[in-house]
């Protein structure tokens, strides 16, 4: 049985929502319905890993001290001068 909800929320979001909503071809009610329902059907911690993922594992091995935000800001410096 559906419900009725009043929710107090940013103009600007509430705008760029409908937006997206109308784009997907979705009603705003059953975004944001979707959207809590993945909430609260995801509580799960335990992630299956796929076969495929399962091969790949131990193909790469990534340094422990890895900075991998200060790489990506290198690469992005040599990439953009």
């Amino acid at each position: 049985m559906d419900k009725k909800l009043t929710l107090s929320l940013n103009e600007r979001i509430i705008e760029k929502a409908k937006i997206y909503a109308r784009d997907h071809q979705i009603s705003l009610s059953k975004l944001i319905e979707s959207y809590l329902n993945s909430l609260i059907e995801n509580k799960s911690d335990d992630i299956e890993i796929t076969p495929l993922v399962e091969s790949l594992s131990g193909v790469v091995n990534i340094p422990l001290d890895l900075d991998y935000k200060n790489d990506y800001t290198d690469y992005l410096m040599d990439k953009y001068k």
